[in-house]
């Protein structure tokens, strides 16, 4: 039985205690001025993307009526390809095809995914005794902190300099000084040789192109290049809802998710379609050149298919993971990811609801969202929050759980 009242409580003291968390204020009002900074020096350059994003909402509100056809339609392009596919229909699914084909005892690379959060890869992962490393710089700080990430996209968000230094420096057992040059040096340093010992590298993927099966991986530390390149084997874990008709659907929306994620360009985007291959012996082609050998790429549902034929909630799916709207957030700006389970903000109140915890893990956080509407303001898929918000209390109301 949930007791809503005890859990807003619970959630209400932890919101509390980060927002008097001297560090946690320093290092998020950081985070906060330099985004908004950066966004609108990106979309000042290119002001295009605004109209861009308004195209690519009714691209992918269509998709989100033929998610079905069009997983059919990439997982022919990716066999074609050379690539092996799965419909994973929950998490527990996709863990148990992962490990058919991790096995144990293996030494994995990984790239920040929010889908690895959503199914608890990597303590599963770990449990089955594999050595598992979070490649981003944010996910490796919260790794080494046993804690979970506290912004989709900047998953330390919440941790000033001075502190990683000093995470740093009782990790690496030497003086890593407070400063962002030295601390990223050091992670370069321990993490190079990981790539290469790797057994299998494992990532997410911000969009797949039904029509060519290509998949797209932004970034910019370049962890994504190396992890997905170096080890033998890669394997993907992709939600439904990131499939879109055509390749060159793909680049409109990966523009319009990098500039709202406040780059002008990314530094990398990875477009991956298969294994490495070669044709320059004899122009006979050969899977298995100086990139991986199999590459694996796992679609999970989990509820996806369900909520894209809710009309009151689908909207949500649009979600293009820019992390926007969690530096606008009256409440995440001075809370972090305390404000969520796995999927943070307004937006994972209902994520929370319909894919990744159940309607008792996000009753408490439906009633912490202001509605002020100023995360739609920000959205380049104009997801309306505050309407669902007030849908989603509504539908606990009517469950007994609001």
């Amino acid at each position: 039985m949930v007791d809503l009242e005890k859990d807003l409580h619970a959630l209400s003291e932890s919101l509390i205690n980060a927002a008097h968390n001297p560090n946690v204020n320093l290092a998020l009002s950081r985070a906060v001025k330099s985004y908004r900074e950066n966004v609108n020096k990106a979309l000042t350059r290119f002001p295009h993307t605004v109209e861009r994003a308004r195209e690519v909402r009714e691209m992918k509100l269509k998709a989100l009526e033929n998610l079905e056809f069009l997983y059919e339609k990439a997982a022919q392009s990716i066999e074609e390809n050379h690539g092996r596919t799965y419909l994973a229909k929950d998490a527990l699914h996709a863990l148990k095809i992962v490990d058919e084909i991790v096995g144990t005892g293996k030494l994995i690379v990984k790239v920040k995914s929010m889908v690895g959060e959503e199914i608890g890869l990597r303590e599963h992962l770990e449990q089955r005794g594999n050595t598992l490393w979070e490649t981003d710089l944010g996910e490796f700080i919260q790794q080494l902190r046993n804690d979970r990430p506290m912004h989709i996209l900047s998953p330390a968000i919440h941790i000033p300099r001075e502190e990683v230094a000093k995470f740093f420096s009782a990790f690496f057992k030497k003086e890593i000084p407070p400063e962002i040059a030295a601390e990223v040096a050091a992670v370069r340093e321990f993490m190079r040789e990981k790539y290469f010992k790797a057994d299998i590298g494992i990532s997410g993927a911000n969009i797949v192109a039904a029509d060519t099966g290509s998949l797209f991986i932004i970034e910019n530390e370049g962890n994504g290049r190396l992890a997905t390149g170096a080890p033998p084997v890669h394997i993907v874990i992709v939600g439904l809802e990131k499939l879109v008709p055509t390749l060159d659907d793909a680049f409109k929306t990966a523009e319009v998710t990098w500039r709202y994620a406040q780059y002008t360009v990314p530094s990398y985007v990875n477009i991956i379609s298969g294994p490495s291959k070669t044709g320059d012996i004899e122009k006979v082609t050969t899977y298995g050149a100086h990139g991986p050998k199999e590459l694996h790429v796992i679609f999970l549902d989990n509820g996806r298919l369900e909520l894209s034929k809710n009309e009151t909630f689908k909207e949500a799916l649009l979600c293009l993971r820019c992390g926007g709207c969690l530096y606008e957030c009256p409440v995440f700006s001075l809370t972090a990811g305390h404000y969520g389970y796995k999927y943070l903000g307004g937006i994972g109140a209902i994520w929370t609801a319909f894919i990744a915890g159940g309607l008792d893990k996000a009753a408490p956080l439906a009633y912490v969202c202001l509605r002020c509407g100023r995360c739609q303001e920000r959205c380049p898929m104009q997801i309306d929050v505050p309407r669902m918000t007030v849908a989603l209390r509504q539908l606990l109301t009517g469950n007994h759980l609001g």
